[in-house]
């Protein structure tokens, strides 16, 4: 990745719907060069899809947490693995220190929630878990 790939995708974070040939404009390359580079992001698993960003508004009504998961031995590619089977499990973060990862979690209601920890807590490879649940966000 270089410079033009690192600005893409900052462009791209901001606005994923921007047209090619503005990207191309703003980045001083040919249109194709930007779609060839997508292409090839893409391919690579640097850009793994597009987005759609919602307004806090909308947001404000599901319940968001963060769990803490310690894993059992060299099992972390395992768990990592069927994690991505939930829906409800937004980002996974791995860590050092007490916990191994922090998942991100999202649900439409409390019912919602609870089924998804029950689930997250049978996957084999985890040993524990905590979680909180998310009150605010002040985004900076």
């Amino acid at each position: 990745m270089d410079e033009i790939d690192r600005k893409l995708i900052a462009l791209l974070r901001a606005d994923s719907r921007t047209p090619t040939a503005s990207l191309a404009r703003v980045l001083k390359v040919s249109r194709g060069t930007v779609q060839n580079r997508i292409d090839r992001l893409m391919a690579g698993g640097v850009i793994q899809g597009f987005t759609v960003k919602v307004q806090a508004a909308t947001e404000a009504e599901r319940v968001r947490a963060i769990m803490a998961i310690a894993v059992e031995g060299e099992r972390s590619g395992a768990v990592l693995r069927a994690l991505r089977g939930f829906p409800e499990v937004k980002a996974v973060h791995m860590t050092n220190g007490r916990w191994d990862m922090i998942a991100e979690l999202n649900t439409d209601s409390l019912a919602g929630f609870s089924r998804a920890l029950d689930a997250v807590r049978l996957v084999e490879g985890i040993s524990a878990t905590e979680t909180s649940l998310l009150l605010t966000t002040h985004r900076m």
